[in-house]
């Protein structure tokens, strides 16, 4: 099942000018011979240029001869001039003076908030806090006296804005300061902002918001070993809990949702505070995905997602749209329903079919298209969703990607493996065949197809042979044994002196060396351990049999699966496999001990209606015929084989 990030991976907006990035700017004070300070203005990297001595003629010349311009664009250079007549200038272009005065600003506003982490003390938060509901007091005071004149609490607009972005430094130590923004109300109050007339106060309550919900909060400047230790009671997470709690009593989700059609993205300032609403939706769900189901039965958040990625002109919140419905979407199952309800399936279809004929323009756009095929792939899980993928002709779509060199071919092969697993996907399995996919298939198999190099490629030849493995298998389960498609199945194995059955001896063999290695590893780390005095457990034996399905088991099954259907449908092949394998000092016997370990770890739990003798009811409205179950199949397969 494919796995989006929830946590380590988190998008960020281009950061704005740092404070070291500020700094950079330095000023160099010199001192000419009457005193005055001249400032002159250092490039990172670069010397000062010593100053330019000149006679009293030749400066006069140069004043002349630059009467009509200001050194350098400074915006000051002819507005000073002192009793004499003389004028000093800045040295700064408009620009710069710009940057110097954000960065002064900054060190001012740090006498009326907390400057550090080294003061964030109750008394510190507490003052911040107090500062933050005067300025919110004032303000609603204001607005509230002169509803119609601007100019009267414009004031308390910008000491109000002041007052939120203080609150951002609070999320460096959230052990103290988070108890005290859900007790003392600033909370519920931050999220009653979200209502504000102002959407520049809206857009930095979201910000704040995005800042203190963040997962790593507190963690800056914490070693790896340190978080580790904390791990098993940690009060950052426990302060995170409480607060997380209070802003969703207080209804920030379905605010934030709402809150999202007054955003124009055409603005910049807009175009973020869409971004950090996204990334509290984030937050909130990896805190606890259980709130993604909230999100969606609360609030319009899935058909505002829909709409986004159906966007044409491509940018940051397309993409995090698209990564956002992966996580909805991701281990969900009312989520997934929904997505199939509101026509999901078709949205996705129909943006993925720009990439049939053309590849992204860039990393970005690349992940953008990856999140949707993952998306597809995790809703493909339900019986439902492969009915509504069937009937919305994805089959079809996914084939004719497969047959283009682009960089979409690997991920349709990928979605096709999931549409055709199971017995909720006999449909997919039986429109693949009547779509010609088979030829296209077995190229890939066989290695015919060669990818195209590119920069921009993500998947491997290796996982591209996994999920081809993968559907050839879904295909001799679910394809019935007397219909034409099967006979076009087999006879791909038969077919060029059985080249393909050599294919896929050979890919036997390899995952059989691989696996080898594995197990040699993992039997140095048991004995490590025992040699150590710790104890062997069922965790550590979990663990190392999905370290083995990695390194190369799970690719071994499914071959041996499918040399299994192969050798029971066809004399001829069997007799080949025997030979083949015989040369190797291997035997059909081989084959039946992969097939024992795969049945019995092989699980399935499938609810069924008692009431029903020839159907499965999987959900309303949906009737899957009765098919053997998957142990089924392979206590028939082993049978047959061990009677040869």
């Amino acid at each position: 099942m494919p796995k989006a990030p929830l946590g380590g991976n988190k998008r960020r907006m281009p950061d704005n000018p740092s404070a070291d990035m500020l700094k950079r700017l330095r000023t160099d004070e010199s001192t000419d011979a009457n005193g005055s300070a001249a400032l002159t203005l250092v490039e990172p990297g670069r010397k000062a240029r010593a100053p330019v001595v000149r006679s009293e003629e030749e400066e006069e010349e140069y004043e002349r001869s630059t009467e009509s311009f200001a050194p350098g664009g400074d915006a000051d250079y002819f507005r000073e001039e002192d009793e004499e007549g003389r004028m000093f200038g800045s040295g700064l272009t408009e620009e710069q003076k710009t940057i110097l005065g954000i960065f002064e600003s900054a060190e001012a506003g740090k006498e009326d908030g907390v400057q550090d982490s080294a003061d964030l003390n109750i008394a510190g938060i507490r003052r911040v806090l107090l500062r933050f509901e005067r300025a919110i007091d004032k303000n609603h005071s204001q607005r509230s006296k002169y509803p119609d004149d601007p100019s009267k609490f414009i004031d308390s607009e910008a000491d109000l804005d002041a007052a939120i972005k203080s609150l951002l430094p609070l999320s460096q130590e959230p052990v103290l300061a988070y108890p005290e923004l859900a007790k003392s109300g600033t909370a519920a109050k931050l999220v009653e902002l979200l209502s504000h007339e102002n959407m520049d106060i809206v857009i930095d309550v979201i910000e704040v918001i995005q800042e203190l919900t963040d997962e790593d909060v507190g963690n800056e400047g914490d070693d790896e070993d340190d978080i580790d230790d904390e791990e098993d009671s940690n009060p950052k997470e426990t302060s995170l809990k409480l607060l997380i709690e209070t802003f969703l009593e207080n209804s920030v989700l379905e605010l934030l949702v709402s809150n999202l059609s007054r955003l124009n993205e055409s603005e910049e300032a807009d175009r973020q505070g869409v971004f950090h609403t996204l990334g509290i939706f984030e937050n909130v769900i990896a805190f606890r995905p259980a709130l993604s189901r909230t999100l969606l039965t609360k609030t319009s958040l899935l058909n505002l997602l829909l709409e986004r990625i159906k966007a044409k002109r491509h940018d940051e919140n397309r993409g995090y749209a698209s990564e956002l419905l992966a996580i909805i979407l991701q281990d969900n199952r009312e989520n997934r329903l929904q997505f199939g309800k509101e026509g999901g399936v078709e949205t996705l279809l129909q943006v993925l079919s720009h990439y049939r004929k053309k590849d992204p323009s860039d990393a970005d756009e690349v992940e953008f298209m990856e999140n949707l095929f993952d998306a597809l792939c995790s809703t493909l899980a339900e019986p439902e969703i492969k009915k509504l993928f069937v009937e919305s002709e994805g089959v079809e779509l996914m084939v004719i990607m497969m047959k283009e060199k682009m960089l979409a071919r690997s991920r349709s092969i990928k979605v096709l493996d999931y549409a055709t697993s199971g017995v909720a996907g006999t449909a997919s399995c039986e429109v693949f065949v009547d779509a010609l996919g088979l030829k296209t298939l077995f190229s890939a198999f066989m290695g015919k197809v060669k990818k195209e190099k590119s920069a921009l490629t993500t998947t491997s030849t290796g996982e591209d042979a996994s999920h081809v493995l993968g559907i050839i298998s879904s295909l001799f389960s679910n394809v019935p044994s007397d219909s034409t498609a099967r006979v076009r199945l087999l006879a791909k194995f038969v077919e060029s002196e059985y080249e393909k059955v050599d294919k896929l001896l050979e890919i036997r063999e390899g995952a059989e060396a691989r696996l080898a290695e594995t197990i040699k590893e993992i039997e140095l780390e048991k004995k490590d351990m025992l040699n150590e005095g710790d104890g062997v457990g069922p965790e550590d034996e979990d663990r190392w049999y999905l370290r083995k399905v990695d390194g190369g088991l799970f690719t071994l099954q499914t071959a041996d699966y499918i040399l299994a259907w192969i050798c029971m449908e066809d004399d001829g092949v069997r007799s080949h496999v025997q030979t083949m394998m015989g040369r190797k000092g291997k035997t059909l016997k081989d084959i039946v001990a992969v097939l024992k370990e795969y049945h019995e770890n092989i699980t399935e739990d499938v609810p069924q209606d008692p009431r029903l003798e020839d159907a499965m009811v999987v959900d309303e409205g949906v009737v899957v015929p009765v098919a053997p179950s998957q142990r089924d199949i392979l206590e028939g397969l082993m049978s047959f084989l061990e009677s040869c």
